[in-house]
């Protein structure tokens, strides 16, 4: 068993030793998310005669863990504490000691100062990657956060951005330096999210007769908290409900995923007398089947990196309605493969909403665009490759430096 300090544990057995680059991963836990999606699928598909893995949790593993195909990562819990945990810092510098990964590769806040005992534990290749902001920094204006990236900035070897608005916000306001900033755009496995093979699929689990065949379903997949505001979509089907024709017969909404935000859509929903034109289902593990049920996907969140259930849904041949904010307008051509809304705004989302409730056609041109777009921008392969090759230059770019040692057995 690979341990960092008594609070640390390996969730997995480590593959056999070989002569491959280790690549750890440090991020604050898999819980469900799409920075935590991306990195399973990188960790996935990586060829293995090209890169090991490993995978840092700072506070615990998380259930997307269970996402990890058998032997592609070890899995190690720091057990780090609430707040401020020193005693984190010395267990990974540890564990990397142990581990002598030739690259560490920390992901958003709450891993940003790990590079520090990343850099002192001799790590040939330092990496950071911002996924996105989340609501505690939700406008990236935060003067300790933006201040603590810069101190530990001369440790980081290279920083990757999601997108182009997360590339701007790292050299413009945080004031990294633009040398060492790239961007990789997430991509998406376009076997595993694909159209139904005959319309809408079945919404398993959903109460019988929820969504017939002449009903429109909208809906959203993701964690039901501050910065994914589902609430405003609630509104905003209610809001449609009285646009359209015989909206309460003809259209339903879907919200899947869970957290403090899932009672205050059921609340919006009931007052409105649509309860019954809306299916709250928690947290699902069958994400690809859930989106074959669907019309039209929205995602109203207030703030985004580059977002995976856009991907997701576009791979799976779906129109999408999503809110102008971070990456959204690099995935979604507005007019084209769906259509962008200012976020907030309940009803410009709501009329967004309105021409695929009323106009098949539409829906099904969107949705085939989509799904040409995944498979042609965003395919997963096209990804994993540009990780993997900047791992490679970085490398190649410090071996004269500071040689990497070879795992041994």
């Amino acid at each position: 068993m690979s341990v960092a300090g008594s609070a640390a544990r390996a969730l997995s057995p480590p593959p056999p030793a070989a002569e491959v680059p280790l690549v750890v991963h440090v991020v604050d836990s898999l819980g469900v998310g799409g920075m935590e999606n991306g990195l399973v699928n990188i960790v996935n598909a990586t060829p293995p005669e090209r890169f090991r893995h490993a995978i840092v949790c700072l506070r615990e593993a998380g259930p997307m863990a269970r996402r990890l195909r058998p032997g592609a990562a070890e899995v190690h819990v720091l057990g780090k504490k609430a707040g401020k945990d020193p005693a984190a810092y010395a267990r990974l510098w540890r564990l990397l000691r142990t581990l002598r990964p030739q690259v560490v590769h920390t992901r958003n806040l709450p891993a940003a100062d790990m590079v520090v005992p990343a850099f002192l534990a001799a790590v040939p290749v330092v990496v950071h990657g911002e996924h996105g902001r989340d609501a505690i920094e939700e406008t990236g204006a935060n003067r300790r956060y933006n201040l603590l990236r810069r101190l530990v900035e001369p440790t980081v070897d290279h920083y990757i951005a999601l997108s182009g608005e997360i590339e701007d916000w790292l050299t413009e306001r945080v004031g990294l330096p633009a040398a060492k900033v790239g961007r990789i755009i997430n991509g998406v496995d376009t076997r595993r999210f694909r159209p139904a093979d005959a319309g809408r699929a079945p919404l398993a689990g959903a109460p019988a007769g929820f969504a017939g065949p002449d009903q429109v379903v909208f809906g959203t997949v993701g964690r039901m908290a501050g910065v994914k505001d589902q609430t405003t979509l609630a509104r905003a089907f209610v809001d449609l409900l009285d646009r359209v024709p015989d909206g309460r017969a003809r259209l339903r909404l879907v919200l899947v995923g869970d957290g403090p935000l899932r009672a205050e859509c059921a609340d919006i929903l009931a007052a409105a007398g649509a309860s019954d034109l809306a299916w709250l289902p928690g947290r699902r593990d069958d994400v690809p089947a859930l989106l074959q049920g669907l019309d039209v996907f929205v995602l109203p969140s207030r703030t985004e990196g580059i977002c995976n259930t856009i991907l997701e849904a576009m791979a799976t041949g779906l129109p999408v309605v999503a809110t102008q904010v971070g990456g959204n307008p690099e995935l979604v051509e507005d007019g084209r493969t769906g259509i962008l809304v200012p976020r907030l705004a309940p009803a410009a989302m709501a009329a967004a909403m309105a021409p695929y409730a009323t106009d098949a056609c539409l829906r099904r041109g969107h949705g085939a665009a989509g799904r040409a777009r995944a498979i042609t921008d965003f395919a997963l392969e096209r990804m994993v490759e540009r990780y993997l090759a900047t791992y490679d230059r970085l490398l190649a770019r410090r071996a004269p430096r500071r040689a990497p040692r070879r795992a041994s057995a």
